[in-house]
């Protein structure tokens, strides 16, 4: 009876100093190396005697600062439209303008292809279909903004024609 409970301590106290070696070693090889980026990362490897055997490597690829920059200012553009457009929907209801009619056509426009564009570069994939969607969506931009401009160049625009809308309702 004492001796499995003897066996028992034992054995939990071997798996716990296994498993603080092993935390150790990773601490001192991996946490606090300032070149944890740079060098190959180990996929899988045995530990043992204290020594990590080399297996097959991947390299981590990070992108560069100024493609890391842009993708931060696009995404702080995307929130300050989004914004901008808590507001300017309230207004067009009461504002019946030109610039009202034209900042509206804008925000739309930019908002629905930035939208569109990440649903294309999260799900069309290929060597030559996210090209040709991008261009797609390009020219639906494109033309859905100059549909717009037209509209409000020559007929009431945008606002008058939602007030004339939601009066007839």
């Amino acid at each position: 009876m004492v001796s499995r409970e003897l066996r028992t301590r034992k054995g939990k106290n071997t798996k716990m100093a296994a498993t603080f070696g092993i935390l150790r070693l990773a601490n001192r090889n991996m946490l606090l190396s300032p070149q944890l980026m740079t060098r190959p990362f180990v996929a899988s490897g045995l530990v043992h005697r204290n020594r990590l055997q080399p297996a097959p490597t991947t390299q981590f690829h990070t992108s560069p600062r100024s493609l890391a920059a842009m993708a931060s200012s696009h995404w702080n553009a995307e929130r300050v439209l989004v914004l901008g457009m808590l507001g300017i929907f309230p207004l067009a209801y009461f504002v019946h303008n030109p610039a009202m009619d034209y900042c509206l056509a804008t925000a739309v426009v930019l908002h629905g292809h930035w939208g569109f564009e990440q649903i294309v570069t999260d799900y069309i994939h290929g060597p030559l279909l996210p090209r040709l969607s991008k261009m797609a969506l390009y020219g639906a931009s494109i033309l859905a903004f100059a549909g717009l401009c037209y509209f409000n160049y020559n007929d009431v625009g945008i606002t008058k024609a939602l007030s004339m809308i939601w009066h007839d309702l």
